[in-house]
């Protein structure tokens, strides 16, 4: 099949708008050449991961692009950075004096390219991104999911580099996730087995997840017998083990995300998988490489924490100060509706420390992350132990925070009793 390109986006592609634009063309229509896409449709959004440093490349492109006055067709979010410039301590220059530097570096030269620094993992907590139906192009593997699935925006995993491209251009092909055709779950997972209290459970939907990336790899999953009241939280959750364990870029869930109102609505599944109890104990296993013990540090917020997850915590803390390092990422923006209503002075006071800009899973370690760390995140529990050598306790947001106060492990006797 051969790429239909009209005047203006053949013009990219000669040249005629300048170096800067022709390599973005260059790599787009490369990709839809790959995905054998018959044509390029337009975007309304971006959320790009070229600006997390990996190594020099990114910033040899982000420079090119600049100085051959590169600028943006669409509204451009950031995905975090490797380096935050408020929190510096966190993750200090002689750390990695070239990576923090590259990092820094980044941030400044996609915010001279046009970029919104919203510097989050978690764009769609943030007011103004895309609505249902839009075409947009996204990097980051939870938001890519998320996007998806709970928005039910139409997005395919563009990676670095190709992210920018289609922002500059924008442009993506008209292939995979973007197609109704493409958007058909191929396996069906029923949870029609577990308990109802279970589903009500803040980390079911983490464990959920993980055993469904497990199973699903990159297939496109569909889940039943999940509640109606399920969450903005639960799904992001949901999506971002998925998402790590599995690659998966789009699930659906009956009755929850948009685009699944009924099963066979969304479903060319010819295989159902039970989901069981013994699935759920299997994905907590595989999560919790640590004994229960004394704790040297609790880690959450990946995905960036959510300013509801934020109230949950603050209810569940009830004046408490913690006795372990507490760790708890989230982005700019919603650290400035804790500082609204008052919440990060509590945190604070309580011996929380909030980072923004970063991931707290990713190499050099930043200040206090060692040993024996408890988290409630699927993502950081799969990544944590491969890239920073240390132990997990996996449990529950109110296992974290009880935790957190006691400075040990404490497990919640009620959590799976139905």
């Amino acid at each position: 099949m051969s790429l239909e390109l009209d005047d203006r986006q053949q013009g990219f592609l000669d040249g005629k708008r300048g170096k800067a634009h022709q390599l973005a063309m260059q790599l787009v229509v490369k990709a839809a050449t790959i995905m054998a896409a018959p044509r390029l449709i337009p975007i309304s959004f971006a959320h790009i991961d070229a600006c997390f440093f990996t190594g020099q490349p990114h910033v040899d492109f982000i420079r090119f692009m600049l100085e051959r006055k590169a600028t943006l067709a669409v509204p451009t979010w950031t995905n975090n950075s490797v380096a935050s410039i408020d929190d510096s301590s966190l993750r200090p220059l002689h750390s990695d004096p070239e990576m923090v530097a590259g990092a820094h570096e980044l941030m400044r030269g996609y915010a001279a390219l046009g970029c919104k620094p919203t510097w989050t993992c978690a764009p769609y907590q943030l007011a103004g991104g895309p609505k249902l139906g839009d075409h947009i192009a996204v990097a980051e593997s939870n938001a890519v999911a998320f996007y998806n699935s709970a928005i039910g925006a139409r997005s395919n995993k563009y990676g670095a580099y190709l992210d920018v491209a289609c922002a500059i251009t924008g442009l993506v092909p008209f292939a995979g996730l973007h197609t109704d055709e493409g958007r058909k779950a191929s396996i069906h997972f029923s949870c029609d087995a577990i308990p109802d209290a279970w589903k009500r459970q803040d980390i079911f939907f983490h464990l959920l997840g993980h055993h469904i990336g497990r199973v699903a790899g990159r297939r496109i999953p569909v889940i039943s017998a999940v509640p109606k009241e399920t969450t903005a939280d639960n799904l992001k959750a949901l999506c971002a083990a998925g998402a790590a364990a599995g690659g998966i870029e789009l699930l659906h869930v009956v009755g929850v995300t948009p685009e699944a109102p009924a099963l066979d609505a969304i479903s060319d599944a010819h295989e159902t998988i039970a989901i069981t109890r013994e699935n759920i104990e299997a994905a907590h296993r595989d999560l919790s490489t640590a004994k229960d013990g004394p704790l040297d540090c609790v880690a959450l917020g990946t995905p960036h924490f959510s300013i509801t997850e934020f109230s949950e915590l603050v209810r569940l803390l009830a004046g408490r100060k913690v006795k372990t390092t507490t760790l708890i990422s989230t982005s700019r923006g919603v650290r400035e509706m804790l500082v609204a209503k008052g919440w990060a002075k509590i945190l604070g006071d309580a011996g929380i420390t909030i980072p923004v800009d970063i991931c707290t899973y990713y190499s050099p370690k930043i200040q206090g992350l060692k040993g024996r760390i408890m988290t409630n995140a699927a993502k950081w529990a799969y990544y944590a132990p491969g890239m920073l050598g240390v132990e997990v306790c996996f449990g529950s947001l109110q296992e974290c925070v009880e935790s957190a106060v006691r400075g040990e492990t404490w497990r919640d006797p009620d959590l799976w009793r139905a």
